[in-house]
């Protein structure tokens, strides 16, 4: 069923990590922002991932295990698609796997990161062995946050892979996004690999653009984005709205105050150095966490930051959902 839900396109927050200011695990308010996604019609969520901050992976920590079980434990019995975050050389990858199967989750999110100067085989190669252990999610990170640049043949040889079930789509450049789409239309499994944008700088343009390659048109049916960690009921209201209607100068206008927005979130203007951190604000801003704090401690919001987040919030309210969390904020901490 999980298959189907996801081929359908859903919402899928990157799920942020809650911490104290000790930067231990707040076990009350990481359950709490899973019930905020499921609650606002979030389809599932994906944990480990670059907005839960990738050091949770590090073996010393300890991070990585909980971090999957708090999520779990809110999201099993919810018909919610879990999506586990992947890192690391092939070891460490297959590791992950298996750990992310034993918690309960259905696909696993693979970055290459950890691999920047591997061949396009040996990148095969190490994907396929993870797909040994758990249906993949692709994923294209962009070289801004820690991606390095994937050609088309990679993404080809990727899509043939038969236990791949969809591809996160994060370059944050369009050159690279096509590239993406005309493999998996080459690839001839255009129907069984589903899209998702991650390009939060052009959610709604990715959403509602058909690609055309091959003789046939290729859609991106929904999003696993950082972005959608704020805000969530309306990105379920946004892409519910994109399933039904065709592309309308309203929904473009609404797509270019998003990416507006997500300047200010993700901190564009300083190459997204503050970006976990502007996504925590507005969730400190709401209630759900009682601070920024980032398990590195030099990632917090840039200079002038927070007047841009007040400058979005105050210019698009519509794009808020800030009396529905008031409304159930309590419950969720309970």
């Amino acid at each position: 069923m999980w298959r189907e839900k996801l081929q359908r396109g859903i919402v899928i927050p990157a799920h942020p990590l809650a911490l104290t200011a000790e930067r231990k695990i707040d076990e009350r308010r990481q359950r709490a922002l899973t019930r905020y996604y499921l609650a606002a019609g979030a389809g599932g969520a994906a944990v480990g991932v670059h907005t839960t901050q990738f050091e949770i992976h590090e073996p010393g920590r300890g991070m990585f295990r909980p971090v999957l079980e708090l999520a779990m434990q809110e999201m099993r019995g919810r018909d919610a698609v879990a999506v586990a975050g992947i890192v690391g050389a092939t070891p460490q990858a297959v590791r992950e796997a298996e750990l992310a199967i034993e918690c309960g989750y259905h696909t696993g999110l693979l970055s290459l990161a950890a691999l920047p100067d591997a061949s396009v085989p040996e990148l095969l190669e190490h994907a396929r062995a993870v797909a040994a252990v758990i249906p993949l999610f692709g994923f294209y990170l962009q070289p801004a946050v820690g991606g390095r640049e994937l050609p088309v043949d990679f993404w080809r040889g990727f899509a043939e892979i038969e236990n791949v079930v969809a591809i996160k789509i994060a370059p944050f450049n369009r050159y690279q996004t096509l590239d993406v789409i005309r493999a998996v239309a080459d690839s001839g499994r255009a129907s069984e690999i589903a899209l998702y944008t991650g390009n939060d700088d052009n959610i709604v343009g990715d959403l509602v653009t058909p690609f055309g390659f091959a003789e046939r048109t290729l859609r991106m049916v929904g999003g696993l984005l950082g972005h959608w960690a704020v805000w969530t009921l309306r990105a379920v209201e946004l892409l519910e709205r994109i399933h039904v209607e065709s592309a309308s100068a309203d929904l473009l206008a609404i797509g270019t105050q998003i990416t507006d927005a997500n300047a200010a979130l993700f901190d564009a203007a300083n190459q997204y150095h503050g970006a976990i951190a502007g996504v925590h604000e507005v969730l400190r801003r709401q209630g759900l966490l009682v601070g920024r704090w980032c398990l590195n401690p030099a990632e917090d919001l840039s200079p002038g930051q927070s007047q841009e987040i007040d400058r979005v919030c105050a210019a698009y309210p519509h794009l808020s959902d800030d009396a529905f969390v008031r409304e159930h904020l309590d419950e969720w901490l309970k």
